[in-house]
């Protein structure tokens, strides 16, 4: 794990200290190391700073040059196969002489060999790319599969900028911070800005799974409207996986998934550094620890935090999953002022506004592991796979029956659940909890009434995965002088051919919440610490097998995840993992009522609004108001608007 950065500019002077200091923004990336490259010639400079992870020595050291003296890399991330490709190598080029055994020296004698789209193709790995061609004197930038890896770039008039972080882009000179009211109104919608869009005009994310070559020599305006082209696409995966099923029994599909995901936990656990794993308790971390624990001589390092608030608490859980398993376990519990203090850090640890309110836990349990380790194995990935989502249920439970009722119906039924606060909804399910059957028993009642009653009048299933993934669902009419853009959501030519509309949900989920939010928001936060995180459910190998499976493999009795749970349970008895999913949240809403509600106030105070000019304050003053009075909880929708009003703050 490391960070890069770079840019070109024909006429650039002093080029070194520039990049030195874009580099000095982003060393909590990688603190052990910093280097840079630069062809004064050309007017390119590149930019690495270096998480020691494999080969510590100074053979890993970047930028680096390939044996040919051709290509130049920086690189952040890891190729788990590396070493499968230094012996296909081997094999066509017997007489090559490795200078150290680190993954970047394996990439370029890679790219050397068979060029950066093959080379692309056969990595199994997280990673951003910058690489330079010299004898074509074009730069290429490349982003993995399924988005890990952060990479932006973009001109500033004639300047290219790229890297790890927008920060590290801001510390150059001809950086425009002008930003982009049209993505703003994505944030307010998603709590993330989806890319290809960034929260500035002009810079922009590169797609997962895509790579751009931009030439440098002769450089013109035409070369701006370059688009970068797919080499993985996961729509192909899943329509290749849908048109080609498993046909095998439940029992050796549960065997097929131990074997892809055991070589891949293996795979990921090569490292030079201290490893270790997050544990929550559930699912999904559950079945990366045991599958850890099975394959190491060693007990496995395991780290959770626990909460002073009892419906957000899983510490206990993951305790008694760590003691089956025999794992040398740390937790730490930490109170609400504990949590609190983390916020204002938060507009700094995360380059653009993003507001998913989990980055707080995310951030403290990344600070507990880097105490005792380097790098941190995570499960994200198995609800958009194995369909463990709340709203894969919905489209069965909910969607599939009301789409058949008449409209009048459907919007008596939304006036009903509109007609009581969503607190009250809350206490009604808490009240009737202990005799309700557990599919019924929801967390946030309030919050999935309020939300039921907005979906029931829409017309197709594509409006109905919007509606469940928005939270402002208006935001032009909040953003002044705004016109949301299209996204991958919006636009139907981008979703797959699917099966179902829980597939299809999956798939999409995949591309957006995860890539966007939940990947953007652990890289951030574990980087933050100078943690390495990995993802072993998402290589592309296992997404790949995962989406051969029938949809009945994934959901089966209103719950999902049953093929992955299946294998969990070889390791970890049922009933220390059968519970109502809890995800790894904050009490937002108490909070902003409570040791958050003067901060808030000064955030959202009406004068202030005006004056920056960003936001209709009546709609927002408006929610504030029914927040406090516990008329509605409108805790997603706020603390949107505050990240944004937070990191305006900083810029």
């Amino acid at each position: 794990m490391c960070g890069i950065v770079g840019f070109w500019h024909r006429d650039s002077v002093a080029l070194d200290s520039v990049i030195t200091r874009m580099c000095e923004r982003i060393d909590h990336r990688g603190p052990d190391d910093t280097g840079y490259w630069i062809d004064q010639s050309s007017g390119l400079a590149l930019g690495h700073t270096r998480l020691s992870i494999l080969d510590l020595s100074s053979a890993g050291h970047q930028p680096m040059l390939s044996a040919c003296d051709r290509y130049t890399l920086v690189y952040n991330g890891e190729i788990y196969n590396h070493l499968t490709l230094r012996a296909q190598l081997q094999v066509e080029e017997s007489d090559h002489t490795w200078r150290g055994h680190s993954d970047t020296e394996t990439l370029l004698a890679c790219i050397a060999a068979w060029g950066i789209e093959q080379t692309l193709k056969a990595a199994v790995g997280m990673f951003s790319i910058a690489l330079w061609d010299k004898q074509e004197q074009v730069l290429t930038l490349a982003r993995d599969r399924m988005g890990e890896k952060p990479l932006y770039w973009g001109w500033c008039d004639d300047v290219l900028l790229f890297g790890s972080e927008l920060k590290a882009l801001k510390a150059h000179p001809a950086f425009k911070s002008e930003i982009d009211r049209n993505a703003l109104t994505l944030f307010l919608r998603h709590c993330y800005i989806p890319a290809p869009y960034s929260i500035y005009k002009g810079i922009q994310k590169l797609l997962p799974g895509h790579f751009i070559r931009i030439p440098l020599s002769g450089h013109s305006t035409a070369s701006k409207a370059l688009e970068a082209v797919p080499y993985w696409r996961l729509n192909d995966a899943v329509e290749c996986g849908l048109s080609n099923p498993f046909t095998g029994s439940p029992e050796s599909a549960v065997d097929e998934l131990e074997s892809q995901l055991t070589a891949s936990i293996g795979d990921q656990m090569l490292s030079d550094v201290p490893l270790g794993a997050f544990l929550s308790g559930g699912v999904d971390s559950s079945t990366i620890v045991a599958l850890m624990q099975a394959q190491s001589k060693r007990p496995v390092r395991t780290f959770t935090i626990g909460f002073d608030k009892g419906g957000y608490n899983e510490a206990v859980h993951a305790k008694a999953v760590a003691k089956h398993l025999g794992t040398d376990h740390s937790e730490l519990y930490v109170s609400s002022d504990d949590a609190l203090a983390v916020i204002p850090k938060l507009s700094s640890m995360y380059c653009e506004p993003f507001g998913d309110s989990s980055q707080i836990p995310t951030y403290l349990v990344s600070q507990m592991a880097k105490q005792h380790v380097t790098v941190s194995l995570s499960g994200d990935g198995g609800d958009e796979l194995f369909g463990g989502y709340n709203r894969y249920m919905a489209a069965y439970k909910v969607w599939y029956p009301v789409q058949h009722l008449p409209l009048f119906a459907r919007r008596a039924v939304a006036g009903l659940l509109r007609s009581l606060p969503s607190t009250t909804w809350d206490r009604l399910f808490d009240w009737a909890s202990p005799v309700l059957p557990k599919s019924l028993q929801l967390s946030i009642p309030g919050e999935k009434a309020r939300k039921l009653a907005d979906v029931l009048a829409l017309s197709n299933g594509h409006d109905f995965y919007r509606q469940l993934t928005s939270h402002w669902t208006d935001p032009s009419s909040v953003v002044i002088g705004s016109t949301e853009p299209n996204t991958l959501i919006t636009n139907s030519d981008s979703w797959p051919v699917t099966d179902c509309l829980e597939h299809a949900m999956m798939a999409m989920d995949a591309q957006t919440y995860m890539a966007e939010d939940i990947l953007t928001k652990v890289d951030r936060a574990a980087m933050a610490s100078s943690l390495e995180t990995r993802v072993p459910m998402l290589d592309h190998r296992l997404v790949e097998m995962a989406w051969r499976m029938p949809i009945d493999f994934k959901i089966r009795d209103g719950q999902g995840k049953w093929l992955l749970r299946q294998v969990l349970y070889r390791h970890v008895p049922k009933e220390l993992i059968e519970r109502p999913k809890m995800g790894f949240g904050v009490p937002l809403d108490s909070w902003l009522r409570g040791p958050l509600k003067d901060w808030a106030e000064e955030l959202l105070n009406e004068r202030r609004l005006q004056m920056e000019g960003f936001f209709h304050p009546e709609p927002i003053r408006k929610m504030w108001a029914e927040h406090l009075s516990g008329k509605h909880n409108w805790q997603y929708h706020l603390w949107n608007v505050l990240m944004f009003q937070a990191w305006l703050e900083e810029q």
